[in-house]
């Protein structure tokens, strides 16, 4: 299983972890909240759990223009 994380906005990849010994509980997944999963984590047909965050070059232009957050792909 990998777990790749992805920015939810603009879907740059950030980061991959591989390994047999990767489980949601060492990843802290067992922190969120059902809702938080579900916006959260997807798993694809591959297998592999992938991680929606946002990127700093996402965040900042967010914290810069709050509206964009009104777009539902507001970086592509």
């Amino acid at each position: 299983m990998a777990v790749k994380y992805v920015c939810r906005h603009c879907q740059t990849p950030l980061g991959t972890i591989q390994g047999s010994e990767v489980s949601e509980f060492r990843l802290g997944f067992h922190f969120l909240t059902p809702e938080e999963r579900s916006d959260i984590i997807a798993y694809t047909s591959e297998g592999d759990v992938q991680v929606n965050v946002t990127c700093d070059y996402c965040k900042e232009a967010l914290e810069h223009n709050p509206e964009l957050s009104l777009v539902s792909n507001p970086l592509q």
